[in-house]
């Protein structure tokens, strides 16, 4: 039955959901302010996409199709789903994304796609979207394209060519997972080609000897993104798979998507999905890896089964396990152990060092700053802030993380 492009669309934007590796941080900035081109990847408007830096825009998200070869079992389009299918051409791709556009509903393009054919035809096919709208519309907006790691190297070469961004999902954190959920899915090949783009992004960065720098390739790095709760896995081997990637291929961003379970699904997978609090503490676990000197074992170490508490966030949560460091004296910590002060983000941390500098600082300071003193209070002293005996006292973690409480119903 053949579909209109309205059917589509609601389709295949529903479909592309479950991805949730989507950002626009760290593209080069493009835009059509001298009068040539189509497009800006700089603006602000309605959007789903957030940057480091506060800014969000919005991206067309889809699937090129949800038709797909494989068979993986927590993936709703899988071959064996039973699930309405449709498929964009190149064309209508590009259309709806010009279109889209020029209403102002967008500023950017996020494309993902089932596996139709083979790898190298569906690697193909977003490939030469990704250059049309280079090309021949002069689109300068964002374009993040989810690459399939089976296709030829050459293909996902010239996709770093056109894209911001690429991304290649592990989608499962141990080998083992991905060999009993996903057994047409290969590690070592997924790895490969996370290396050859990194391989890219940096040949992309050396000068010849005259000078002359080659094209940009994906500037705004690659990214990926794990399935939580699908598996056994415990939040220990989660972070530390995302820590080793960080380490290995220098990706920009580790994306963490809670299980949901879809229908006529493989008996292997849970009935329920977990906690979305669990989600949201792993992104806060990731941050404190790659921003504030934490390692896994740390974050891991202060709850049982290698899990993340669910009650508190993680640096709190490993604070009130070492109280014996604090309370820290705000005027004389290094930066280091600051960072470990619930409360105190990366930026209140570098005004604490610029300003203590030239004077005491003062509890009012620290408000003026943006720490949020209601975490920090029982771990710092100033010159006019003492804690007292509320580092140590037995109900700290009760303060944060009150039992739970039967509510009258009169």
């Amino acid at each position: 039955m053949v579909k209109s492009l309205s059917e589509k669309l609601a389709i295949l934007s529903d479909a592309a959901r479950y991805d949730a590796s989507c950002a626009s941080s760290g593209g080069t900035k493009r835009n059509s302010r001298d009068g040539t081109g189509l497009g800006s990847n700089e603006g602000s408007g309605i959007c789903h996409a957030y940057t480091p830096d506060g800014r969000c825009i919005s991206l067309l998200k889809i699937l090129m199709t949800n038709f797909c070869i494989y068979d993986c079992a927590y993936c709703v389009n899988r071959v064996s789903s039973n699930t309405p299918r449709a498929r964009f051409t190149p064309e209508e791709v590009v259309s709806l994304t010009i279109e889209f556009y020029r209403r102002n509903y967008i500023e950017g393009l996020f494309l993902s796609s089932g596996i139709i054919q083979s790898p190298d035809k569906t690697m193909e096919d977003m490939v030469q979207i990704a250059r049309l709208l280079r090309e021949r519309e002069n689109f300068r907006g964002y374009i993040h394209l989810k690459t399939i790691p089976d296709a030829a190297p050459e293909l996902i070469a010239a996709a770093g060519l056109y894209a911001d961004r690429l991304s290649i999902n592990v989608e499962l954190p141990t080998e083992a997972a991905v060999a009993a959920y996903a057994p047409e899915k290969n590690p070592a090949t997924i790895r490969a080609a996370m290396q050859d783009v990194k391989a890219g992004r940096a040949a992309s960065k050396d000068r010849s000897h005259s000078g002359k720098r080659p094209p940009k390739f994906a500037p705004a790095g690659q990214s990926t993104q794990m399935i939580v709760g699908a598996d056994g896995s415990n939040d220990a081997t989660i972070l530390g798979q995302a820590n080793s990637l960080y380490g290995n291929y220098g990706l920009k961003r580790v994306y963490y998507s809670a299980f949901s379970p879809i229908p006529d699904s493989s008996a292997k997978l849970p009935l329920v999905q977990p906690p979305l609090v669990r989600e949201h503490r792993l992104y806060q676990a990731d941050w404190l890896l790659r921003f504030y000197g934490f390692s896994v074992d740390e974050i891991t170490g202060v709850t049982q089964a290698g899990n993340l508490d669910l009650e508190m966030d993680p640096k709190l949560a490993w604070a009130i396990a070492h109280r014996g460091l604090f309370p820290l004296d705000v005027q004389r910590a290094s930066r280091d152990l600051l960072l470990r002060v619930p409360g105190f983000g990366v930026r209140t941390v570098n005004r604490i060092l610029s300003t203590r500098r030239h004077r005491d600082l003062r509890y009012a300071d620290l408000q003026r700053m943006g720490a949020l003193l209601k975490k920090a209070r029982p771990f710092i002293t100033l010159r006019d802030w003492s804690p007292g005996r509320l580092t140590d006292s037995a109900d700290l973690r009760a303060r944060f993380a009150p039992p739970p409480e039967q509510l009258s119903l009169f």
